[in-house]
């Protein structure tokens, strides 16, 4: 009972702020999209949005409206992170001066757009983000690139106005899929990119429409800039004035040394080192491959339960278990053993084959692997051929 009349009286708090909502020939609000520039964490690497509501009477309410709300100690959130049932993101309330103010801090940019909205719509989608931002009703099943911080205002918009919201013609318009538009923000965090592309499968690898890319803030900024409104008067611009309220140098990027890159070409020189020495010395030098496809195995079980045992769409379909494969863990049991049997080679020459048909869905373009992979790839076909025609005849030696 008490958590219900905490809930009510939360709910009557928010409808007092906005008491002037009934409808009205004046506008009573200010309402602009404000648009975050990427910061420094993953998790805030592909900017944000919010809306700003402005009252423009004295002594008035400025709130923004926050879909991008989380808590990292919110009950099992790591857990559900993992699964794809991430339901703890929540619409916020807050001061536009303490919104502005967390920006500030960490030097991001804020770019605000002022929406040409009458005073009933203006009103209605004020009405709409009161009643979503009570308790009870604030969170939502968050989905990075249909159900997120940017996907939900557009949804709040198109809830208000209705047919009068009308987005811009797409004719012209660049093609890119999914992967190539998370590339744009996630190349200054060479590892993560790594992961992304490791991590999700080639359904994101499809051609992603122009309100499909409204799941990135700087896309949806855009899509606002060519937005207009018509049926209650003469069709107008939805954005009347752009403003930049904050603005903050470049930061030059450095990958630095320790990248994806120049690891992946590190253990490709050293293992090419092993297959010339062991060949000179007639050696396998079987403890580099052991160490190798142990971590591809275990790799392979990380991608199998992503694919089959989480809710998530975008680790559907993923090739990478081509070359990252679970059974390669049985692989490294067989040449552990101090007699090789009969299947080893058998399963050697299907390593060889997966890594291939790795190779030739790249080339045709059924899922982009991170191109960091290409000498792993090298070294896989590299060590398969070579112990396939030699763990017969050589030495096994552990290295």
């Amino acid at each position: 009972m008490k958590m219900k009349l905490k809930s009510k009286l939360v709910c009557l708090f928010f409808l007092l702020i906005f008491i002037g909502l009934a409808p009205a020939k004046a506008q009573t609000y200010e309402i602009s999209l404000l648009t975050c520039s990427p910061g420094d964490e993953l998790y805030s690497s592909f900017g944000h949005s919010a809306i700003r509501v402005r009252q423009l009477t004295p002594g008035g309410q400025d709130l923004v409206f926050n879909y991008g709300t989380f808590d990292f100690r919110a009950p099992n959130f790591y857990g559900k992170f993992v699964m794809g049932q991430l339901d703890d993101y929540y619409l916020s309330v807050t001061t536009y001066a303490e919104f502005i103010r967390e920006y500030d801090y960490f030097q991001r940019d804020v770019r605000e757009q002022v929406l040409d909205l009458r005073g009933e719509q203006q009103s209605f989608l004020v009405q709409h983000l009161t009643v979503e931002s009570d308790p009870s009703r604030r969170f939502y099943s968050y989905e990075f690139f249909f159900n997120n911080c940017a996907t939900k205002i557009r949804d709040a918009f198109e809830t208000a106005l209705g047919d009068d919201l009308v987005w811009g013609d797409s004719v012209g318009a660049e093609e890119k899929t999914f992967r190539n538009l998370i590339d744009e923000y996630v190349y200054p965090l060479p590892w993560a990119d790594f992961g992304i592309d490791l991590a999700l499968g080639s359904v994101i690898d499809r051609d992603a429409t122009e309100r499909e890319k409204q799941f990135l803030p700087d896309y949806m900024e855009a899509a606002f800039a060519k937005a207009t409104l018509v049926g209650d008067g003469p069709s107008r611009p939805l954005v009347k004035e752009s403003r930049v309220i904050l603005e903050y140098p470049k930061a030059e990027f450095s990958m630095g040394a320790l990248n994806p890159y120049s690891v992946m070409w590190g253990v490709a020189i050293l293992f090419i080192a092993v297959t010339f020495f062991g060949h000179k010395k007639k050696r396998l030098l079987l403890g580099f491959d052991i160490g190798l496809f142990s971590i591809l195995g275990l790799l392979g079980i990380l991608l199998t339960f992503l694919w089959f045992f989480t809710d998530h769409a975008a680790t559907k379909w993923n090739w990478n278990i081509l070359w990252a494969f679970p059974g390669h863990l049985a692989l490294v049991w067989g040449l552990l053993k101090s007699r090789h049997q009969p299947w080893v080679r058998k399963y050697l020459l299907f390593a060889l084959i997966m890594a291939d048909a790795a190779v030739v869905f790249w080339i045709l373009g059924w899922q982009s692997f991170h191109p960091s992979l290409i000498p792993i790839l090298l070294v896989i076909i590299l060590r398969t051929n070579y112990l396939y025609y030699n763990i017969g005849s050589r030495t096994q030696k552990i290295a």
